[in-house]
């Protein structure tokens, strides 16, 4: 009973800064790194070419940064959540492809308003995934082989929608401004504050909510430096990119996707059953959780995230064409996830991952342009990360299965 009530004592002051440390270090050692080594290796990467060309670093080139991270971040997060899934989409690129091109046709050639254009366009999305995973969940053909068909098959309907010309020039305002239009500082800066509120105020509701269902309840000290972090990290984001144009819509976006679909898989029962049908679909079934329609729900969301990949894509580039979507776009998207610390195996991973593993990739290709160099060696380096990535992913795997976690 003393025990018992030392340690309960101990947990409500909050554990010393040395004992904190002391198990930050044991969750390493176990394989629990989550975000550690794609920061370190984002600093290094940074510090690298920052050395190699001053202009790196410049409020300029890291706007441009945000602007060229928009469609392979966007697509990568849908990446993100077929893998906790424990499924692949390999046709993600070409959706995000025939989308754009629907997207100009309908603007283009034939007059339609900007917001019925953009609802067909992410509607289109939407009704592919939910194809796909009809044709996965109830007719049982593995994703790999769904989505490899659907690959040709959108990326021919891509080719027959722009036709011949290839390309569509776009001039709608309002599509051109998604990924080429910055707020302006005062609007930046109350867009700040109100996140960092935001924070601070879930911060408090779930240490409320901790408290009233009995459990024990975390050091504040653990709330008051995330909501410290956030506030210094979005100061220094604002005050930095106010120096050039200012902060993108783009950026905005990419911030809102990363945190709503963060909370709905995080917080909500239906990211639960996510993780867990990752984990062991069988397992999950036998436990009650709707597998069928959550897989479903994972694809039909993994494509209308395609179609607005896309949608930015044409914004970006004031155009579509037939080579919108393709390359190695859906590959980076893969990379990013995986570099950014989601499991391939399913189960493991987080939305902000995709994020990061994107900014990792981007920083390269940036940091390797203004250095001068061809495509191909953009290519190696990416290759040679993403092959890194996995190497890490599996140490962290055999660690945590020798650890019995």
């Amino acid at each position: 009973m003393t025990a018992l009530s030392t340690r309960g004592t101990e947990t409500s002051e909050g554990p010393s800064s040395l004992g904190a440390v002391r198990d930050r270090w044991a969750r390493l050692r176990r394989g629990e790194t989550g975000a550690v080594p794609v920061v370190v290796g984002m600093a290094v990467i940074w510090l690298f070419f920052q050395s190699q060309n001053a202009n790196f670093l410049t409020a300029r080139n890291l706007s441009n940064l945000v602007l060229q991270l928009g469609v392979v971040g966007i697509l990568a997060i849908g990446v993100v959540l077929v893998l906790l899934a424990g499924e692949i989409d390999l046709s993600l690129g070409a959706v995000s492809g025939v989308c754009a091109g629907l997207l100009g046709v309908l603007l283009a050639q034939h007059g339609w308003p900007t917001w019925a254009a953009l609802a067909a366009a992410l509607g289109l999305g939407l009704a592919i995934g939910l194809l796909q995973g009809a044709i996965v969940v109830y007719v049982g053909v593995p994703s790999f082989v769904v989505t490899l068909g659907g690959f040709l098959a959108w990326g021919g309907v891509q080719l027959a929608l722009l036709g011949s010309a290839g390309e569509v020039r776009v001039q709608d305002s309002l599509v051109r401004s998604i990924a080429n239009s910055y707020l302006p500082p005062a609007v930046a800066w109350t867009l700040a504050v109100l996140v960092v509120a935001g924070v601070a105020g879930a911060a408090w509701l779930r240490r409320r909510a901790w408290a009233g269902a009995g459990l024990e309840v975390p050091p504040w000290r653990n709330a008051v430096l995330r909501v410290a972090g956030v506030a210094v990290a979005g100061a220094v984001v604002v005050a930095y990119l106010d120096r050039y144009f200012g902060v993108p819509y783009l950026l905005v976006l990419l911030l809102a996707l990363t945190a709503g679909l963060g909370w709905v898989t995080g917080r909500t029962i239906f990211g639960r059953h996510v993780y867990a049908i990752g984990g062991s679909a069988e397992a999950a079934r036998r436990a009650g959780v709707p597998v069928n329609r959550t897989r479903l729900a994972v694809f039909a969301l993994a494509a209308a995230l395609a179609a607005l990949a896309g949608v930015v894509s044409v914004s970006r580039e004031f155009s579509v064409s037939t080579g919108t979507g393709g390359g190695t776009l859906l590959l980076e998207a893969i990379a990013a996830a995986v570099i950014g610390g989601t499991s391939l195996f399913g189960g493991r991973g987080r939305t902000y991952h995709a994020l990061l593993g994107a900014l990792v990739i981007t920083s390269v290709e940036n940091g390797l342009d203004l250095l001068g160099k061809p495509s191909s060696t953009k290519d190696i380096a990416t290759g040679a990360i993403l092959v890194l990535a996995v190497c890490l992913d599996a140490i962290s795997r055999r660690r945590r299965a020798a650890a019995g976690t």
